[in-house]
């Protein structure tokens, strides 16, 4: 069962609170740092980046405030649990070098609580550049997409995802539905 996005957005709270009095250096990311800038809620799961020297302690600190650990198969990041919000602490982004990520994120407020919020063009970048044979559903990226489109950097993001033929077939859908103009990807009409 997904959590309902009160609970994420809760968890996000809690999250941000604990990890900023542990000093460890994060920035909202997914897409939740999408509807943080107004993109659609998401009912999924939580990311949170943070550098690599920081995951371990990232994830003690949240385990010490009452959160349970999973061991994900995967290298790139760390997950933990608040009740029924998977927590994922990210610290390698595909085609985002992470501490310059971190450098580029935005203080804004979130939720009530000021925070640092990753770009919107890291983002992208990050969801992009995940697709695959096996995963390649543009449903929630079209969406966000829909909704950021006039504060989305278009043309960096596909000089950024450029070598993905699933992040241009991406692109090139979202100009066909009038998401984003040709002119804003530095294209020909």
């Amino acid at each position: 069962m997904q959590p309902g996005f009160d609970a994420i957005r809760e968890t996000m709270r809690r999250c941000a609170a604990v990890l900023r009095d542990a000093g460890v250096r994060y920035a909202l990311g997914g897409s939740v740092a999408a509807w943080a800038r107004g993109g659609p809620e998401t009912c999924n799961d939580l990311d949170f980046i943070v550098a690599p020297d920081d995951a371990a302690r990232a994830q003690a600190a949240l385990i010490a405030a009452g959160m349970r650990p999973e061991q994900p198969p995967e290298d790139w990041l760390l997950k933990v649990w608040d009740g029924e919000v998977l927590v994922d602490l990210i610290f390698h982004l595909t085609g985002v070098d992470v501490p310059t990520a971190l450098e580029r994120a935005e203080v804004m407020p979130v939720a009530a609580i000021d925070m640092p919020v990753l770009r919107l063009e890291d983002v992208f970048t990050a969801k992009l550049l995940s697709f695959n044979d096996h995963h390649l559903d543009f449903t929630g990226v079209l969406q966000m997409a829909r909704a950021l489109r006039e504060q989305v950097d278009w043309a960096a993001l596909e000089g950024a995802t450029d070598g993905s033929p699933y992040a241009r077939a991406f692109l090139t859908l979202a100009q066909e539905l009038g998401v984003i103009s040709a002119e804003v990807l530095g294209r020909r009409g």
